[in-house]
C-alpha cells in the first residue's frame, strides 16, 4: 500500500476501517507526555493532565485494535517525564507541562505553547515526581482489552546528557508488546540472537545437547537463543527537521518479528517516516499517519526508494 494520511491519525483510522483495510502489526512511538508543542491543534501531549494524555492514548489505539488482523500485534515506544515546581524540565531538558510558560521547541523552531504553566500538585504530583506514563498507559490498554505480553527496555548507550546530581542519568525507554488476542504471529527465529560457538561444526553435539537451532559465521557454527528483552540500540542522528525520530535499528526487530514478507505495517504516528522506511528496506508494506504535513517532504525522502502516495 504505502501510503501516509495526513489529519488526525483517528479520522484516517476510521476511514480505513470503513474501507475494510487490515494491518498486521503496528510499530509506533507516539508524543511522549508534556515533551514539546509541535505547533498542531488537536495534537496529543499536551493535555493538561496525565490522565487525559492517557485517556486520549487508549483511544487511538483502541483504533489500531480494530485495523489490526486478528493475529495482530502492537509494538509501544513510550518515554517518561518528571512533574516540576515551576522551574524544572523534562529528563532531556525541554519544559514540561507543569513549567511551561511560553514556548517550546519545535522542529521549526519555536511555537507558541498552547498549555499553561501549572505546578506538580495541578496534576496530583510532588515536586520531581517521576510521573510513570509508560505503566500508566500500559495498565490502561490492559484494561481497554490488549494483552500485555511484554516490557521491553531500550537501553542507550548514548543518551542524553543531564546535569542531575541527585538520580541517575536517564539511559532506557520502554518498548511494550501487546497483542489483539492470545495467539499472534510472532516470530521468533526472525530475531534470535547468537549464543555460544559449538565445536567442531556443531551437528553432533548440538543435537547432544538439545540445541537445534543453529547459525553459521565464518565457518563457525552457533547456538542460536531467544531474543532477550533489553534492547542495547544507539540514538541515531537524523539531519532531517525532526527531533523525535526512533533509530531504525530499534524497530527494525519489531518488524522482522511482528509481520511477514508483504504484510502491512501500520504507524499512526508517523513522523519523519523512520517505520516506512524500514518496512520498505525488510520487503513489508506500510501505511503511516501524520497530522502534521511539513513532514511530507522528509517522508517523502525517507521512503523515495518506492514512492510515496500523500492523501
Amino acid at each position: 500500500m504505502n501510503k501516509v494520511f495526513f489529519g488526525d491519525c483517528r479520522d484516517s483510522m476510521r476511514e480505513l476501517i470503513t474501507q475494510g483495510v487490515k494491518v498486521q502489526m503496528c510499530v509506533t512511538s507516539p508524543p511522549y507526555y508534556g515533551l514539546r508543542d509541535y505547533g498542531h491543534d488537536g495534537q496529543l501531549g499536551l493535555e493538561a493532565t496525565p490522565d487525559e494524555f492517557v485517556a486520549n492514548l487508549v483511544e487511538v489505539l483502541g483504533l489500531v485494535r480494530d485495523i489490526l488482523a486478528d493475529d495482530g500485534v502492537l509494538w509501544l515506544n513510550l518515554g517518561d517525564s518528571y512533574a516540576g515546581s515551576g522551574k524544572g524540565v523534562n529528563h532531556d531538558g525541554t519544559p514540561h507541562p507543569s513549567t511551561l510558560a511560553g514556548k517550546q521547541g519545535t522542529n521549526t523552531g519555536t511555537v507558541t505553547g498552547i498549555n499553561k504553566p501549572q505546578k506538580a500538585a495541578a496534576i496530583g504530583l510532588k515536586s520531581k515526581d517521576l510521573i510513570g506514563i509508560p505503566w500508566m498507559v500500559a495498565f490502561a490498554l490492559r484494561a481497554d482489552g490488549w494483552y500485555l505480553r511484554q516490557d521491553i527496555i531500550w537501553h542507550k548507550p548514548n543518551p542524553m546528557p543531564e546535569s542531575v546530581t541527585d538520580r541517575c542519568t536517564k539511559s532506557h525507554e520502554y518498548i511494550f508488546l501487546l497483542s489483539k488476542s492470545a495467539r499472534y504471529f510472532y516470530d521468533s527465529a526472525a530475531i534470535a540472537e547468537k549464543g555460544t560457538a559449538i565445536a567442531g561444526g556443531g551437528g553432533h553435539k548440538a543435537a547432544k545437547s538439545g540445541h537445534t537451532n543453529l547459525s553459521k559465521c565464518g565457518g563457525i557454527a552457533y547456538e542460536t537463543i531467544n531474543k532477550r528483552s533489553v534492547w542495547t540500540v544507539p540514538n541515531s542522528g537524523y539531519s532531517g527537521a525532526h527531533f523525535a525520530t526512533f533509530p531504525p535499528a530499534l524497530i527494525e526487530p519489531c518488524i522482522l518479528a511482528g509481520s511477514r514478507p508483504g504484510d502491512i505495517v501500520l504507524d499512526p504516528f508517523f513522523g519523519s517516516g523512520t517505520t516506512g522506511q524500514v518496512s520498505q528496506a525488510l520487503g513489508r508494506k506500510w501505511i503511516g499517519c501524520e497530522l502534521n504535513p511539513a513532514y511530507g517532504e522528509l517522508q517523502s525522502i525517507r521512503t523515495s526508494q518506492q514512492g510515496l502516495e500523500l492523501v
